[in-house]
Formats: C-alpha cells, sequence, structure tokens
C-alpha cells in the first residue's frame, strides 16, 4: 500500500516554498508591494481621462472600462490578501499572475488606443485637451509597466510552490 507522505529531501538540499502574504506583510513583500502604486496611478489615468471630451468616445471607453475594472479588481485582490484569505495555497498564487498578467494586457491596449486618441487631439488643436491625454497616457503606460513586473513577480512565486 502506498503512502500518502512524501519522502524528505535529500542532506545538503534545500526546498524553498513560498508563502502568501497576509496582513501586514503585503505592505512589505514584493510583488504586493506594488498594489498601492498600482491604485494610485490606476486612478490618476482615470480622473485625467474622465475630464477630457474627445469624439469619438469609443476608445476612451475602453480605457474607462479597464482603470475602474482594474482599480476595483486590484482592491478586492488586496482586501484578499490583506485578509488572509488565501489560506496560502498555490492557486491562489496561480490567480494572482493571472489577474496582473490580464490586467497588463488590457492596460496595455488602453494605452494603445488612448496615445491614438491624444495624436488625433494634438491635430485637432484643443490644448487642453491634448495635455490632459498626454498625462493620462504616460500614466497608463507606466501602470502597465506596473501590472506587467507584478506579473512576473507573481509567476516567480507561483513557481516556487
Amino acid at each position: 500500500m502506498a503512502s500518502n507522505t512524501a519522502e524528505p529531501p535529500a542532506p545538503g538540499t534545500t526546498v524553498i516554498m513560498a508563502e502568501l502574504p497576509a496582513g501586514a506583510a503585503v505592505c512589505t513583500t514584493l510583488p504586493d508591494l506594488l498594489y498601492l502604486p498600482e491604485l494610485v496611478l490606476g486612478v490618476l489615468v482615470w480622473i485625467l481621462v474622465a475630464c477630457t471630451l474627445v469624439i469619438p468616445p469609443n476608445p476612451l471607453g475602453w480605457v474607462m472600462f479597464v482603470s475602474v475594472f482594474c482599480f476595483v479588481m486590484t482592491s478586492l485582490w488586496s482586501v484578499v490578501f490583506l485578509c488572509g484569505s488565501h489560506s496560502n495555497k498555490s492557486s491562489w498564487a496561480a490567480a494572482d499572475f493571472g489577474y496582473h498578467f490580464l490586467a497588463a494586457v488590457f492596460y496595455l491596449s488602453a494605452s494603445v488606443a488612448l496615445a491614438g486618441v491624444t495624436l488625433d487631439i494634438r491635430q485637432a488643436g484643443n490644448i487642453q485637451n491634448y495635455r490632459l491625454d498626454i498625462s493620462a497616457v504616460v500614466f497608463s503606460y507606466v501602470t502597465t509597466l506596473l501590472y506587467f513586473v507584478h506579473a512576473i513577480l507573481s509567476a516567480m512565486r507561483w513557481k516556487t510552490f
């Protein structure tokens, strides 16, 4: 009959087992330290896009959806980690990578759409909306980078489970 116990590691070898942080440890560990900058920069994109009036509004609707969706989901995700509801399971580490990779892809597509709209505004001559959109484009690409780095670090943590 096979036993369900795993054999101990060979002498001289070390086993690295990652742990998902809970509570205050979320504020001190990478990649979880990136939650706050993701939230702040995402809100800045949200506010700057909401301040502009661009015709056609369709690309900006996608940018608004992405920034609001990622803000809400990142807020919920950080609460899950702060409360320790993940129970240190590897499935949560995989979901963490999956969510942040999806958010990076969403933000990249929104950033490209926003940059295209911004180039059109420059040609139309509305300088105030152009400046607001330039700021939104910069913050959008920085937020994309943060989500991408978070996804890479989450994948590295997931691999250690």
